[in-house]
């Protein structure tokens, strides 16, 4: 037997129902907010995430899925994350000319080759936002309050938003210089990984999970206490504005991002009891990439959010999606003539906007009854030969066992 690619999933009806749930919560949002959908290629070549997420990542490193395309002899990945494409799609399109602020959003599947475990798949699913062409605090604040918005509608109460600015290119090489000095001095207590880091992406060791390197990092300088003016400027009306719009927040020295594209405000929606993969959304602001992609120098700010990662923390909280649309009718057919009947009916109410059932596999008249209750339709209606002869029959309500006569030529519900 075949089976999936660890680290994939099947979704049946069931489940999909949430997922459906939550995509539809996410879009409505984001039109709140002004946000249209945009949809990009699964497949891009490797070097635009290499350049655009950074060759010094774990993401380009260890986890992308690449291969040689057959005609131009160059390296496609399967898409890790959605930044990067959007931002290749709007120079690409000429959309950086365009009145800004330029507000996306989409839902996408991306791949990353990682340990499967709780929260964490090879294959994951995910809503995500940019805003392109503004570098005021007020988009950050946007873009913050939408991922907000969503979690707020779904229930979520055990959700936190952790903030934290990262400084620029002007402030980022003294807080670089003050993180590399700290940890060389306890360059044997830290593991093999962040080892290298030290050599070529300091920031990622306060990112680090192993308990000692966690215990390291958390006394490690702090980046908002070496932020330029500017910097201080945009992350103090930052977080005025939060409190102005009575979006409760944890100012975490440790929230970094694992992408080299972020500068200034990083921020990561924390969720308890779903286990180590709690960050159910994540993101910041990346003033420099569009540029380095070959656009114009265009700010932008945006984030990620994982649905399954949310989904685990509706659990958590016992939260559930609405239920699925029952069957307003089902209808019980006795043999052929009456199959060939319920199948018209079925398909009128069903052009009419109406959810019905009829039974497809043959059924004995108390199995199609026992699966109408399973559905647990509103009404059934049952035909035999007779009452597709006096194009009459009754309609039962399920509920209370209820019963009128109804014409079949022009039965509607």
């Amino acid at each position: 037997m075949i089976q999936k690619i660890k680290g994939t999933m099947d979704i049946f009806p069931e489940e999909a129902g949430t997922f459906q749930y939550l995509e539809r919560v996410m879009r409505e949002e984001a039109a709140r907010y002004g946000f249209g959908e945009i949809r990009t290629p699964t497949i891009e070549w490797t070097d635009l995430f290499v350049r655009g997420v950074g060759d010094t990542t774990d993401v380009v490193q260890k986890e992308m899925y690449t291969f040689a395309d057959r005609d131009e002899n160059r390296s496609i990945c399967l898409r890790p994350e959605g930044t990067s494409s959007v931002v290749r799609a709007l120079i690409e399109n000429g959309k950086c000319g365009d009145t800004m602020p330029q507000k996306y959003y989409y839902i996408i599947n991306c791949f990353r080759h990682e340990k499967p475990q709780a929260g964490r798949s090879r294959e994951f699913f995910q809503f995500g936002t940019e805003m392109f062409g503004s570098d005021s605090p007020m988009a950050d604040a946007t873009a913050i309050a939408l991922a907000a918005s969503v979690l707020r509608r779904i229930g979520l109460r055990s959700v936190r938003l952790h903030l934290n600015s990262i400084g620029c290119r002007n402030c980022r090489p003294s807080y670089r210089a003050a993180l590399v000095d700290y940890f060389t001095g306890h360059r044997d207590e830290l593991c093999d990984t962040c080892r290298t880091r030290l050599e070529k992406n300091p920031l990622r060791l306060l990112d680090c999970k192993n308990p000692p390197c966690a215990a390291l990092a958390a006394k490690a300088p702090r980046t908002v206490d070496h932020l330029c003016p500017d910097c201080r400027a945009h992350f103090d009306t930052l977080c005025r504005t939060l409190d102005a719009m009575g979006i409760s927040y944890t100012v975490d020295p440790a929230i970094v991002r694992g992408l080299d594209y972020y500068t200034r405000t990083v921020f990561e929606f924390i969720a308890e009891g779903i286990g180590a993969q709690s960050t159910v959304c994540g993101g910041g602001r990346y003033d420099g990439l569009v540029s380095s992609l070959g656009g114009a120098d265009l700010s932008g700010i945006g984030f990620g959010m994982g649905i399954t990662r949310v989904i685990l923390a509706m659990q958590a909280e016992g939260i559930s999606a609405p239920e699925a649309e029952v069957p307003a009718l089902y209808i019980a057919a006795l043999g052929e003539e009456a199959a060939v009947a319920a199948m018209a009916i079925t398909e009128r109410l069903r052009r009419a906007g109406h959810v019905v059932e009829c039974d497809v596999v043959g059924r004995s008249l108390k199995a199609q009854m026992k699966y109408a209750n399973k559905l647990r339709a509103a009404y059934t209606l049952i035909l035999g030969g007779d009452e597709v002869a006096s194009g009459k029959a009754q309609l039962r309500n399920m509920a209370d066992g209820s019963q009128r006569e109804v014409t079949l030529a022009d039965f509607t519900l």
